[in-house]
């Protein structure tokens, strides 16, 4: 298996989502990054990357375990691509891939990511490799070869890196799954309510305190 690594991005406002913070509402008895984190380190993924910016200390608090480590956002109210820089800068020159995983996805499964790194290792490890619906939309967490490291970290604005992955859609590899519900995200309450009503079993949602 490659060495891979997870970027975790854990620093916005989740202004959408009101006073709280998204990331530490529970779902199903656990904070929502602790969800996130925890399908991730069930895979062989190598290392896991938590960026950190808003609400630092409670994100990490609910977050120590191994193997994780932090990496801290000083910008982090510039945007989403100031978080994949300091993902970006935190990693080894060793690492031959990493995931960037927004930390607003409580049901993503290890078998998701598993699926992305089959695909990676199996061509070759230099595509970039993404989930897709069946009817093609393009979903998270997205897997870059190093050699596309370059380009994030030199991303700005208050964006991802959905625009590189359409700049490079020749080196692209779609994996589609059938279970769009893994990739659900969440930015507001009435999204957690609705993910709820979706997944049952994880029971109801509270701010984490």
């Amino acid at each position: 298996m490659p060495m891979v690594v997870a970027i975790v991005l854990a620093a916005g406002a989740s202004s959408r989502f009101g006073p709280t913070n998204k990331l530490l509402a529970e779902v199903g008895g656990k904070p929502m990054v602790v969800r996130v984190v925890e399908a991730i380190a069930a895979s062989p993924v190598g290392e896991i990357i938590i960026v950190t910016g808003r609400d630092r200390d409670q994100i990490e608090d609910v977050l120590r375990q191994s193997p994780i480590r932090f990496a801290h956002n000083d910008a982090w109210q510039n945007g989403m691509a100031s978080s994949i820089r300091t993902g970006v800068a935190a990693l080894a020159a060793t690492i031959e891939a990493a995931f960037i995983v927004p930390g607003d996805m409580p049901f993503l499964t290890a078998h998701v990511v598993v699926a992305l790194l089959n695909e990676f290792e199996q061509t070759g490890r230099h595509s970039i490799v993404f989930p897709t619906t069946l009817t093609g939309e393009q979903r998270n967490p997205v897997l870059w070869p190093a050699r596309f490291f370059g380009e994030l970290a030199d991303l700005e604005g208050d964006r991802g890196a959905k625009h590189l992955l359409q700049k490079h859609s020749g080196a692209a590899l779609a994996v589609p799954f059938s279970d769009e519900q893994v990739f659900a995200d969440v930015d507001t309450v009435g999204e957690l309510e609705q993910a709820r009503t979706d997944h049952p079993a994880l029971g109801g949602m509270r701010p984490w305190r």
